[in-house]
C-alpha cells in the first residue's frame, strides 16, 4: 500500500512539472505502449506476427489511421479484435476526453490540469465552454455508435450473415467508421459492397458526422437549446469549406477515374461520393482499389487527404480551417491589405499564426517522409506520396504497399501515424517547448531585416 501512495505520488508530480503537450504526448504514448503489449500477448492472438506489426496495429488503431501491415481478422481473435477497437475509441473520442467526462458527472468539478490539456488537445472558439464541449462529444459518440451498429447490424443481415457475426462486425465497423479509424475485419474492405447504397451511406453519415468535428455538434446543440446562440465562425468555415471540397473530389471521381467511370447506375454515384468522402473524412473504407487509379486522381486523393476536415473531430489531416487561413493570408497579400479577412471577419494574428506554422510542419513532414521511403522502399515515388499523406493525415488508405514496407519504412510510419494523431503543432510543442521563461521572453532581441 505504501508503495502504492509513493507510486501515485511520483507519478502525480511528473504530470504536473510537464506541459500540456507533453502530457498529451505522454498519454497517448501510453496508449500505443499497452496496447502493443496486449496485442503481443498469444491468447489474443490466432497467428503470431512480429513485435513490430503488432507495435504498428496498436499505433495506428489510437491514431485512427487503419493503415495495417498484418490482417486483423485473420491475425487477431474476438479479444484482440476488441482491444483493437478500445484502442481506435480512445483515440478517435481523445485523451483525458472520457475520464474528464465522468468527473464532470461525479463531482461537477475538473482540475486546473484537466483544463490546461483539455484546451490543448481541442481548439475551442470563445463561444464554446470546455463543460459544454465535453458533454456533447460523450454524448453524440454514444448515440451515432449505437445507431451505427443498428444500421449496420440490419445491413448485414440482409447480405446473409449470421447473426452473431453481424452483430460484432456492426459493433466493430460503427465504431471504426465514426472514429473515422479505417480498420475493417474484412480483408478486402468495402470492394464487395461498392454498389449497396445502405452500406455506403451508413458509413459515410457516421465518417462525416465525427469528421465534421465536436464544436460544430456542440455549436448546434447549443443553437437549438438556445436561439440566442450564434453559431461561431468555425463552424461556418467548417460546413461551407467541407460542401467545397467534398464536391469537388466528387467531380473528379465521377467524370475523370475510370474505375469509377466504367461503374454502371447508382454504383458509379456511390463510388464517386464515396473515394471522395473517404479521403476528405479521413476514414480509410474503399470500395473500389486505389491501386488502379489514374495518376491526376492519385494528386486529388492526395490533395483531399492532406486537408482533412474539421479541427477538433475524429478526423485528421491538415484541417479545413488551417487552410483557409492560409489562403485568407495569401488573398490579402496579394490585394495589398493589412488585414486578413474571410466571411468579413477579420482573423485574430495568434490563429494565423498556428495555421501558418502547421501549415510548414505538416508539408515539412510529409517532404521528410517521403524521402526517407524513397531510400528504403523500392516502390514507384506516387505510391510512397500516396501511403506518407495517408499516414499523417492518419487517413488509411493504400495503394497496396503497406504490408510489404521494410522495417525502416514501418517505423517511418509509426512516427508519422502517431505525430497526425497528437497534431504536428503539439508534438513540436512537446519535444521543444519548455515552460514559460519570462526572463527569455524579457530580453531584449536585436530586429534586422530579410529580403522576401
Amino acid at each position: 500500500m505504501q508503495l502504492f501512495k509513493k507510486l501515485t505520488r511520483k507519478y502525480q508530480r511528473f504530470k504536473l512539472g510537464k506541459t500540456p503537450q507533453q502530457n498529451l504526448f505522454y498519454g497517448f504514448l501510453s496508449y500505443v505502449i499497452i496496447g502493443s503489449i496486449l496485442l503481443c500477448l498469444p491468447f489474443f492472438q490466432k497467428t503470431s506476427s512480429s513485435i513490430l506489426d503488432h507495435l504498428f496495429i496498436a499505433t495506428s488503431a489510437v491514431s485512427t489511421t487503419g493503415l495495417v501491415t498484418i490482417s486483423v481478422f485473420d491475425t487477431y481473435n474476438f479479444g484482440g479484435q476488441l482491444i483493437v477497437m478500445l484502442l481506435f475509441q480512445l483515440g478517435g473520442i481523445g485523451y483525458l476526453t472520457f475520464t474528464t467526462f465522468m468527473l464532470l458527472s461525479t463531482t461537477r468539478k475538473i482540475t486546473r490540469w484537466h483544463k490546461s490539456i483539455l484546451n490543448s488537445e481541442f481548439t475551442l472558439p470563445v463561444t464554446i465552454k470546455i463543460k459544454d464541449f465535453l458533454k456533447s462529444v460523450i454524448l453524440f459518440t454514444a448515440i451515432m455508435e449505437v445507431l451505427g451498429a443498428i444500421l449496420f447490424f440490419i445491413a448485414f443481415k440482409v447480405e446473409g450473415m449470421a447473426t452473431g457475426n453481424a452483430l460484432w462486425n456492426a459493433v466493430f465497423h460503427s465504431v471504426s467508421a465514426f472514429c473515422t479509424a479505417g480498420f475493417s475485419l474484412f480483408n478486402s474492405g468495402f470492394t464487395e459492397y461498392v454498389d449497396n447504397g445502405l452500406v455506403n451511406f451508413i458509413i459515410s453519415f457516421l465518417a462525416i458526422a465525427g469528421s465534421l468535428g465536436f464544436i460544430v455538434v456542440t455549436d448546434f446543440v447549443l443553437w437549438f437549446k438556445n436561439k440566442s446562440h450564434s453559431i461561431s465562425f468555425t463552424t461556418k468555415i467548417v460546413l461551407v469549406g467541407f460542401a467545397i471540397l467534398l464536391s469537388f473530389g466528387f467531380g473528379f471521381f465521377y467524370f475523370y477515374e475510370p474505375t469509377v467511370t466504367s461503374l454502371e447506375g447508382s454504383s458509379r454515384l456511390y463510388a464517386a461520393f464515396f473515394q471522395s468522402m473517404t479521403a476528405m473524412t479521413t476514414v480509410g473504407f474503399n470500395t473500389v482499389d486505389f491501386g488502379t487509379f489514374v495518376m491526376p486522381m492519385l494528386v486529388a486523393t492526395v490533395f483531399l487527404m492532406y486537408i482533412g476536415a474539421s479541427p477538433s473531430g475524429t478526423a485528421g489531416g491538415m484541417k479545413i480551417t488551417t487552410l483557409t487561413a492560409v489562403l485568407s493570408i495569401m488573398k490579402s497579400r496579394l490585394r495589398g491589405s493589412k488585414r486578413i479577412t474571410f466571411f468579413g471577419k477579420v482573423i485574430p494574428f495568434e490563429r494565423l499564426y498556428i495555421a501558418t506554422s502547421s501549415f510548414i510542419f505538416y508539408t515539412s513532414l510529409i517532404f521528410l517522409g517521403v524521402f526517407i521511403l524513397s531510400f528504403s522502399e523500392g516502390f514507384d515515388l506516387e505510391k510512397i506520396i500516396f501511403e506518407v499523406a495517408s499516414a499523417l493525415g492518419t487517413v488509411g488508405l493504400s495503394m497496396g504497399i503497406t504490408g510489404d514496407l521494410s522495417i525502416t519504412g514501418k517505423i517511418t510510419l509509426i512516427f508519422l501515424m502517431f505525430i497526425g494523431r497528437l497534431g504536428v503543432l503539439t508534438f513540436g510543442l512537446a519535444i521543444w517547448s519548455k515552460r514559460v521563461n519570462q526572463e527569455s521572453d524579457d530580453l531584449e532581441i536585436p530586429e534586422d531585416d530579410i529580403a522576401v
